[in-house]
């Protein structure tokens, strides 16, 4: 077995396949505040040769009041056709720093429909660092017919988590720092509280890549099973705001681990709101 993600591909491999008819490549940076970065800007500045910007907080469902939710089939169809994109297209993600909001879309695009979804390694810091060719044109693609076949089962929404949580029927990996997790930091949006799901097991997305790279095979499982996740068993992902949720999504397919769904709305939704029970402190120990 391979020690490197099926998902993921190098910076030199997609150097070599620019301009493939049927390659498409997606600037799907995202930055928090506290980054201090601006994602459109640096798009503009420069970006990999025939990138189109995906926009998490554009291609969303606006009518929850939740940041970048998962839009209907519908609207995801529409917005990524007038990109170029087709379901049957190999599509390449990217994001800044490398294995940060790229496998969002990796993972928004397989729920999708599509299949030969790949996230880039390293990033466009990466990218640049290497000296590989940058373009400011913004490209303009003939417009796509993007055919969705849609998993609903792969999405959890609020009333399901809150049955998970109260039944405990699947395993919560949280992938948010370890001092927000145990309550001990703030969190970055106002009027939530800190701390986590009953049950939950802290897996910050920090230990799943090393300088923007996506850790080898066996890493990803140690760190997996280290919280105590059984891989036996069902999985939901959850983070801040359902971005960096798919970080664990990623390592968990990667390693042929597909009973497992994101929660769309995460902490932004559990832990503003008055009625979700929450509690502090780190991880339960693991069971001997």
């Amino acid at each position: 077995m391979s020690e490197t993600s099926r998902f993921v591909v190098s910076s030199e491999w997609l150097h070599k396949e620019l301009g493939s008819p049927d390659l498409r490549i997606l600037d799907a940076s995202f930055y928090l505040p506290a980054q201090n970065r601006d994602a459109d800007a640096e798009y503009a500045a420069g970006h990999i040769p025939g990138a189109v910007r995906f926009d998490h907080d554009k291609v969303a469902d606006h009518s929850t009041g939740l940041p970048h939710m998962v839009p209907s089939p519908e609207v995801f169809a529409e917005a990524v056709g007038r990109m170029g994109i087709c379901e049957s297209d190999r599509i390449v993600i990217y994001d800044g720093p490398g294995i940060f909001s790229s496998p969002r879309g990796w993972w928004l695009f397989r729920i999708m429909g599509a299949r030969n979804v790949f996230v880039l390694d390293g990033g466009i810091d990466g990218w640049k660092a290497e000296g590989r060719p940058l373009e400011t044109v913004v490209p303009s693609p003939e417009p796509a017919t993007f055919t969705p076949d849609f998993r609903l089962d792969k999405v959890i929404d609020f009333q399901t988590m809150l049955s998970i949580v109260s039944e405990g029927t699947r395993q919560i990996a949280d992938a948010r720092p370890a001092g927000r997790f145990a309550g001990t930091e703030p969190e970055p949006r106002a009027g939530m509280r800190s701390g986590h799901m009953p049950g939950a097991v802290s897996l910050p997305s920090g230990t799943f890549s090393v300088k923007g790279k996506l850790r080898p095979l066996s890493e990803l499982r140690k760190a997996i099973e280290d919280a105590g996740i059984d891989f036996g068993q069902p999985v939901v992902t959850s983070c801040g705001s359902g971005i960096t949720a798919a970080i664990i999504t990623l390592a968990l397919e990667s390693l042929g681990h597909e009973d497992n769904a994101l929660y769309d709305g995460s902490w932004t939704e559990w832990g503003s709101r008055q009625d979700t029970p929450v509690v502090t402190g780190p991880s339960a120990p693991k069971a001997a």
